[in-house]
Parts: structure tokens; C-alpha cells; sequence
């Protein structure tokens, strides 16, 4: 009886020292699709999940796997509001980590990154380093620089409209350095287009560029790297085989490849710019010289990062574990998982003129490499509430607009 009584004693006496131990993390702009494999991930390694949401309907908001659901003002409305809000928020609660899902957030961070980087752990680089990434502008002269290839980009700060549309030629695209998801975008097929369009897009948007147009018809790939101080390179790559709107939009179907060149190239724009931790690049084929050609970073995590996951990479367990200064372990990366974003797939079928043609067939929903965005049986509530929240959003005239350039 005493023996059983003991180890009764040992086993709560270990528990409460689990307990005690359990470190907490908190993700930023929670509400999104790609934060819901962080959050499996998380929970599986044993840690306290916090997710800020700006709305109850959305993904991460539904999941199982947050310990707290939090809601906060929304940065993009009110940045100084979200920013009293966090900060009142870390000062009166234990946090041990803290990770953005999405630009707004990772930027937040970085900037005011001097403030709370004593108290909690992150793994984002100072604003500086992480603009030299975020701004597109400034990653196409890296590229430049480093020789990497890139579309011919022309700074509109720098030199005149007619001068840029020399460097480009027609069509263009006129870009937002701060921008994501396409918003601010516009092609325009001559001198007097984009004398008409550039005005209002600068002024609602701030500093641009203009880029050569890479017409459809190349291959379009995002390349995840994760990188530090000690040398470290893990990777995944992934080919966007489906993406709404066609002609720029998000991915609805990625496939992961293993494609080293493009990862080499990711890594020398990295060192050259002293970034360290993750990184997401866009690359587009270009038809006219079947060359791949970086076009953007993204300096958080993307909403396909499931495919990483199901392709061996955890890229939560990297990313924590960098930020706590613990040992990063190796990972076995298998490509040839197929990733599927449901609610845009069906808006690219309606859309598509490839729909009964497209590589892999878009009625294949089952099979031991096909996955979910947006989703699973272990977790269904996100999908039902998530879809819901993005087809509501597709409804936004606001937001159509805001897509509407690239088409």
C-alpha cells in the first residue's frame, strides 16, 4: 500500500512539474488557415496555445487544438489599438513565444521587436533586415545585385513614368512595395494606362515599383527556408499547380517538389540580406526565357505551410525551437504530397477553362498524398466556419477590387 501510495505521489509530483515547464505560445492573426497545422503541431508537442483572432468565424478561432481564444482589434484597421491591446496583454500574462501567421503581424513584430524581446522569445528579425525582404522593391535590387533571376522592375520613386516603362516595356504591373495577395496590383499595356492608374495607387498604397508582366503559361513555385546564425538550411518547395484568380492569385493546389536550385538561390538572397529564421519565396516561370524568377518574400508563414508539414518538415517545431534557443532537429523531406484549398478550388473550376484538363485531376479529392488547407477529420469545425468567412470575403466588393488588377 505505501509502494502504491509513493508512486502515486511521484507520478502528481511529476505532473506538476510538466505543468510548470509547459511553455506558452502565442499566434498572432490565429483566425488564418495556415495556422491551424502550427497549432496541431503545438499541441502535440505539449505546449499552451494562445491564438489572437479578429473574428470568432474563422479558422483558428474554431479549432480544437487553442488552449485560449482570444479576440483583438484588427491591425489593419486600427494599428495603434492592436498595439495597445498586445501589449497590455503580454504585460499581464505569461508568454514565452510569440509567432505572426501573417504579414501584418510579422511586421507588427518586428518593428516594435525592442520592446518585448526581453520578455518573450521570437524568432523575426530586426526591421531592417525584415524590410530588406518585405518590400518587394528592395528584394528585386538584391536580385539584381546577387544576379538572381528577376523581371526587369523599375523604381517609381527613383525614375519617371515614361522612363520605367522603358526599362519594362508592355504589359507591366505596377506593385506596391508593401503589399500582399495581389491587393494594389494593376496591368496596364501602355504609357497612358499607367499614367491613369499609378496616381491613385500610390496614394492608397504609398511607394511602387513597376515589373514586366510575366505572362501565364511558366511554372509558379513557393520555396519555404528556414535558416540561422549556425549555418542551418531546411527547406520544402512547392509547385502551385492551381491558383484563383488565374492570372495571380492564391493557391488553391500545391504540390511539393524537390527543386535544390530554387532553394540555393533563396539562401544567397538570406545571407546577403542577414536574414534569420523562415522565409517564403514566390517564383514564377517566365515563358519568354523559360527561366524561374523570384517575385516576392514573404516574411511569415504561408497559408499552404500544411504541405511542409505533410511532406516531413515541421516547420512549428523548427520555428519554436529556434526561438527558445533549443536544439533543431534534422528532418526527412518527402515531396509528392498534394495539398488542396477546397473553397478556392471550387472557385477556380467555375472560373477555369482547364477544369476537366488540369494535372492532378481536380476530381481526385481521396488518396494516401492528397491533403486539406482548409482542414480535416481530426479537426472539421475551421473548415465549416473558415469557408464560410473566405466565400463571405470573396462577397466584399472591397476586397474583388482589390483583386481585380490582375485580371
Amino acid at each position: 500500500m505505501e509502494v502504491y501510495l509513493q508512486k502515486k505521489l511521484d507520478q502528481e509530483l511529476k505532473n506538476k512539474i510538466v505543468h510548470m515547464e509547459k511553455k506558452t505560445v502565442l499566434l498572432l492573426d490565429g483566425q488564418t488557415v495556415q495556422a491551424l497545422p502550427f497549432m496541431e503541431s503545438l499541441s502535440r508537442n505539449g505546449y499552451k496555445i494562445i491564438v489572437f483572432c479578429d473574428s470568432k468565424n474563422s479558422y483558428g478561432y474554431r479549432s480544437k487544438y487553442p488552449d485560449e481564444r482570444v479576440i483583438c482589434p484588427k491591425w489593419a484597421n486600427n494599428p495603434e489599438e492592436f498595439k495597445d491591446f498586445f501589449f497590455d496583454f503580454i504585460n499581464n500574462r505569461k508568454v514565452d513565444v510569440v509567432v505572426p501567421m501573417n504579414d501584418d503581424s510579422a511586421r507588427f513584430l518586428s518593428k516594435h521587436k525592442k520592446d518585448f524581446i526581453d520578455k518573450i522569445k521570437c524568432s523575426i528579425p530586426n526591421y531592417d533586415v525584415f524590410n530588406s525582404g518585405y518590400d518587394k522593391n528592395c528584394l528585386m535590387k538584391t536580385c539584381k545585385k546577387l544576379d538572381l533571376p528577376h523581371p526587369n522592375t523599375a523604381d517609381l520613386e527613383e525614375v519617371s513614368l515614361v522612363e520605367a516603362s522603358k526599362i519594362t516595356g508592355f504589359p507591366a504591373i505596377i506593385k506596391p512595395n508593401h503589399t500582399a495577395g495581389g491587393r494594389g496590383m494593376k496591368i496596364v499595356n501602355s504609357i497612358e494606362e499607367l499614367e491613369e492608374f499609378y496616381p491613385n495607387i500610390r496614394k492608397e498604397y504609398g511607394h511602387c515599383h513597376i515589373q514586366k508582366y510575366i505572362r501565364s503559361g511558366g511554372n509558379q513555385f513557393k520555396v519555404q527556408i528556414f535558416t540561422d546564425q549556425k549555418g542551418t538550411v531546411i527547406s520544402t518547395v512547392m509547385h502551385k499547380v492551381r491558383y484563383y484568380p488565374e492570372k495571380g492569385g492564391s493557391s488553391a493546389c500545391n504540390v511539393t517538389v524537390d527543386r535544390p536550385d530554387l532553394v540555393e538561390r533563396g539562401v544567397k538572397i538570406l545571407n546577403e540580406i542577414g536574414w534569420e529564421g523562415f522565409a517564403d519565396f514566390d517564383m514564377i516561370g517566365d515563358p519568354d526565357d523559360n527561366e524561374v524568377k523570384f517575385m516576392e518574400m514573404n516574411p511569415r508563414i504561408p497559408a499552404c505551410i500544411r504541405t511542409s508539414f505533410v511532406s516531413g518538415v515541421d516547420f512549428a517545431e523548427i520555428i519554436i525551437n529556434h526561438s527558445l534557443d533549443l536544439p533543431i532537429k534534422e528532418y526527412e523531406y518527402v515531396p509528392g504530397k498534394t495539398l488542396r484549398y477546397l473553397g478556392l478550388e471550387v472557385l477556380w473550376f467555375l472560373k477555369s477553362e482547364r477544369r476537366f484538363t488540369t494535372k492532378p485531376n481536380w476530381f481526385k479529392f481521396f488518396g494516401k498524398n492528397v491533403f486539406y488547407q482548409d482542414g480535416s477529420l481530426k479537426d472539421p469545425k475551421p473548415f465549416i466556419y473558415g469557408t464560410f468567412n473566405s466565400f463571405k470575403k470573396l462577397l466584399n466588393p472591397k476586397f474583388r477590387k482589390a483583386k481585380s488588377g490582375l485580371n
